[in-house]
């Protein structure tokens, strides 16, 4: 027996030995009659089945539970007549065994009834459900959890579809208007014919939680029971009653939520006595399929289709699969192979299934894309934003749905609109063929909308965990975004600000005329509206500590405090009067204290920054402004774009010069020397300038504006805490989750990586909320279930583009001003008759695939898709069986499997033969 398919135990447990337990045990799993507790034909003693009984139940408890027989409802008088004892002691007993979740207890013909039933989904559902089982016996949860898995691999291919013990139940929109569906297939059924429910925690859940492996699907108010199971339940404290109503809300927010629908399926056909409300990385049932590959046993009747033609690969539908049976793909077509197909032509189905065979790590392994590849745009945003999704929905006019795609990603389409580095258009295919499609312009139009206060709409929180107290430190776009994200999850947030302002360097560090601040104000203005607080002015680690905080309920800590320094070069001259940091330059302007600038300027550096500081000191009257950098122009850290503008306004570019003093006189600058660069790296690309220390060149300067990159500043932040710091001070953290060395402190943005963009920023911002939300919940994994967003672009130069949209790149009209004596904004936004031209001229290169044996027909991808493309269509007409009629319908599918496999193995010689002939 491999460790896969062994029991595992919370440490510390020891095994006791009852026989009486274990005779139960068998009598429930329907052994024979005379095995012998632990031996040939029982149960042993190390199995789940057993395990999950002995935690609560004496020998005493079990000598009355073996008179229930099994599936056989028993009254009081007819037990203490078996027993030979009293009523009162045979039904303080029964209720006993029922309320720990041994067997049920209900009423038939105004008399109580106790009965056995299944382990799953039965008895080891209704000991887990129970709180107090959990609390005095958590060994009862890893039984529950074990059970599946000991017992899965010897149930792979047994069961023909739609026999399984559960069932997957399409969202009911998503089969409506078919033609083909039955009435049980409708989720609707099971609650209209119904008059009694309960919700109760997931077991499911629960499970993993105590094991401390929760997937950040919480447990709570998750599973409904109806009908006499609604009455045990609560009856026995299990759960709380609800309304008819508040069954079709329960349901709605599961949908909503990216969880989908499952029944047991052993009551009958047509029957169930509950609904459950799982995701593909917590669910045990569920695991049948992702696990072991045995889809069959939970699917519905249904398959998910795609319409390439109206699919953009926005990933919705990709993310929310619960059992990744969806990949992004290409659409366009290739001079070289792409991945057509995905479907698994290696099941169960026909071939024997081992271990090796098991996808035992199914719940870190998801994959997004096939192997060849899909949207370059997608793949290359930090953030992985359906770009060519919003540009659809902005083609057809639905700028608001545009808006809510791009904002599943970026709570500040806006900012990013105006101020981002464009990787999405560098990489775009179009720029194949010509012009890469403007999406920043389109998704500045999309964002435009947004700004108006008249036209906001402030989303629907997923959750309420008002309960919860989260601290960000820092109101720059790492920490604004996960405040979004954060707050969109319901949970308490406040957000402390060292500055007067907030925005950090969205605000201070960057120039009007690229982005003026009444943008930023707006979007930080609909965070607000979500219930974020913010306190300015105050320094954590100086005007409060991290246990100060703690003290005052706050269950985690983001601290994204960016880079808001400036560095120095460490050569001489330096400290000299009018010598400045590019940081400090920039901060003095957006904080209102413009530079008079007049005389000669000198900007050392070459990257974006210093571009901004180069046409700021423009604005700031100098007389003359260069910019002076180790590289040469055509490896510049700055955009091209950036660039050019300098250039446009009489900036001139000093390319392949470094620093290598500053002259001064009676304390001021006079001059920069300057010595030639060689080159900028060494053989493996690392910063290792080499120069010509004698060919200098001498540069009057009346101002010296350093902009050579940025210093965190951590002030008493971390003092007292096992954080981290690398020697260049940004934060030690792990790379997926953002946890640094103190576990309640998660970080993000400039000061974990070093400085970088905004897109960035706001993308670490967002994992790191996925992070706390998992931190803060009991037993909750950082890392299970949680998808990875591993993307892969489509050979762009192997793609055959012969008929495509001719239409050439707009460009916004600017403004008419002088723009070189004001911080204005220029720059203009697309017409709508614009937007129009530059979305048709998306090439629309990727497309989802559809493995259609791993889709269970869930509905859940219809609900995520904002463009008709996907589809359930019925494939399978089957339906459940009662338990006590499963075994010759299984008996008979085992044989038939069991024929497909012989002769498979039978015709795959002759296969050889053909390909070595």
């Amino acid at each position: 027996m491999s460790e896969l398919t062994k029991m595992q135990f919370p440490e510390g447990y020891q095994c006791q030995y009852k026989e009486k337990v274990m005779k139960l045990a068998n009598m429930i799993g329907r052994k024979k009659a005379d095995a012998v507790p632990g031996g040939e034909g029982s149960y042993q003693w190390d199995d789940p089945e057993y395990v999950c009984l002995e935690a609560g139940i004496s020998d005493e408890m079990a000598e009355v539970a073996l008179c229930l027989g099994s599936f056989e409802k028993k009254t009081v008088p007819q037990v203490a007549e078996m027993m030979g004892k009293s009523a009162e002691y045979c039904r303080e007993v029964l209720m006993d065994l029922a309320v720990y979740g041994a067997c049920k207890v209900g009423t038939l013909n105004g008399e109580d009834v106790f009965w056995t039933e299944t382990w799953i989904p039965g008895h080891m559902e209704m000991i887990v459900n129970n709180a107090e089982n959990i609390k005095k016996y958590p060994v009862v949860a890893y039984a529950m959890e074990a059970y599946g898995r000991v017992r899965g691999g010897g149930s792979v291919g047994s069961f023909p579809v739609g026999v399984g013990l559960m069932r997957v139940i399409p969202i009911q929109s998503a089969i409506d208007g078919s033609s083909r569906k039955a009435d049980y297939e409708e989720i609707s059924k099971y609650v209209e014919e119904n008059t009694i429910f309960c919700v109760s925690d997931c077991s499911c859940r629960t499970d993993r939680e105590v094991m401390g492996e929760g997937c950040g699907h919480l447990k709570e108010d998750m599973c409904i029971q109806m009908g006499t199971a609604a009455e045990y339940y609560i009856r026995t404290g299990r759960a709380r009653q609800i309304t008819k109503d508040e069954v079709y809300e329960i349901l709605q927010r599961a949908e909503e939520n990216g969880l989908m629908h499952e029944i047991p399926n052993a009551d009958g056909p047509g029957k169930t006595h509950a609904i459950c409300n799982c995701c593909g990385c917590g669910c045990l049932s569920i695991r049948t399929a992702t696990m072991f590959k045995n889809v069959d046993m939970i699917r519905s009747n249904y398959v998910a289709k795609i319409d390439p033609e109206k699919c953009t690969a926005c990933g919705q539908c990709v993310e929310n699969c619960p059992v990744n049976a969806l990949k992004l793909g290409q659409k366009l077509c290739s001079s070289t192979p792409i991945v057509e197909d995905i479907t698994s032509t290696s099941t169960p189905r026909d071939e024997e299934w081992p271990e090796e065979k098991w996808n035992v790590e199914y719940r870190v392994n998801r994959e997004n894309v096939v192997d060849s590849g899909t949207s370059p745009c997608k793949t290359k945003c930090p953030a992985h934003i359906g770009v060519q999704g919003y540009v659809k929905l902005a083609s057809q006019g639905k700028y608001q749905e545009a808006l809510e795609l791009i904002k599943k990603e970026n709570p500040f389409p806006a900012v990013c609109g105006r101020i981002c580095n464009r990787s999405c258009e560098q990489a775009c295919t179009r720029g194949e063929l010509d012009n890469p499609v403007a999406i920043d312009d389109i998704k500045k139009f999309i964002a435009e909308q947004e700004l108006d206060p008249a036209k906001r709409v402030i989303p629907k929180k997923r959750h309420d965990y008002h309960d919860k107290k989260i601290a960000i430190i820092g109101a720059g776009p790492a920490g604004l975004s996960c405040a979004y994200y954060l707050a969109l999850d319901g949970y308490t947030i406040t957000v402390f600000e060292k500055e007067k302002r907030l925005g950090g360097m969205l605000t201070l560090g960057i120039p009007a005329f690229r982005l003026e601040k009444d943008v930023v104000e707006a979007e930080i203005e609909f965070i607000k509206e979500m219930g974020v607080e913010f306190r300015t002015g105050i320094e954590v680690g100086k005007d409060v500590t991290l246990d100060q905080l703690r003290q005052d309920g706050y269950d985690a800590f983001y601290a994204a405090i960016g880079a808001q320094g400036g560095r120095k070069l460490g050569i001489d001259g330096e400290d000299a009067e009018g010598v400045l940091t590019g940081i400090e330059f920039l901060k003095g302007i957006n904080s209102g204290n413009c530079l008079d600038l007049t005389g000669r300027t000198v900007v050392i550096g070459g990257g974006n920054v210093a571009v901004d500081v180069a046409r700021a000191a423009v604005r700031c009257n100098s007389d003359s402004v260069s910019m002076h950098c180790l590289e040469g122009r055509d490896i510049m850290p700055a955009s091209e774009e950036e660039i050019l503008e300098a250039e446009e306004e009489g900036i001139q570019l000093c390319n392949g010069w470094g620093p290598k003093r500053i002259l001064t006189e009676n304390g001021h600058v006079t001059a920069v020397e300057f010595k030639k660069c060689l080159s900028v790296f060494d053989e493996k690309h690392r910063f290792a300038p080499q120069y010509d220390e004698e060919d200098c060149v001498v540069v009057p300067a009346d101002q010296v504006i350093i902009t050579v990159g940025q210093s965190i500043q951590w002030g008493n932040l971390l003092d007292g805490s096992d954080a981290e710091r690398n020697p260049n001070q940004t934060i030690k953290a792990d790379g997926f989750t953002y946890q640094s060395g103190e576990p309640d402190l998660f970080t993000g943005g400039d000061c974990y990586t070093g400085p970088k963009f905004a897109i960035d920023a706001i993308t670490a911002g967002k994992q790191a909320a996925i992070s706390i939300h998992r931190y803060v919940h009991p037993g909750q994994s950082l890392v299970y279930g949680r998808d990875r967003r591993q993307y892969k672009e489509l050979d762009k130069k192997a793609a055959i583009l012969e008929d495509y949209d001719h239409t050439p790149r707009q460009k916004p009209d600017h403004a008419k001003g002088d723009r070189l004596h004001s911080f204005r904004d220029y720059r203009g936004t697309l017409t709508e008759e614009q937007v129009q031209r530059e979305t048709s001229r998306c090439l629309g290169c990727g497309v989802t695939k559809v493995d259609e044996y791993m889709c269970l027909g869930c509905g859940q991808c219809t609900t995520k898709c904002k463009f008709d493309a996907i589809h359930l269509e019925r494939v399978y007409d089957a339906e459940g069986v009662e338990f006590t009629q499963m075994p010759p319908v299984v008996l008979k599918h085992v044989k038939k499997r069991m024929e497909r496999i012989a002769q498979k193995k039978r015709e795959e010689p002759q296969k050889e033969g053909t390909r070595e002939s």
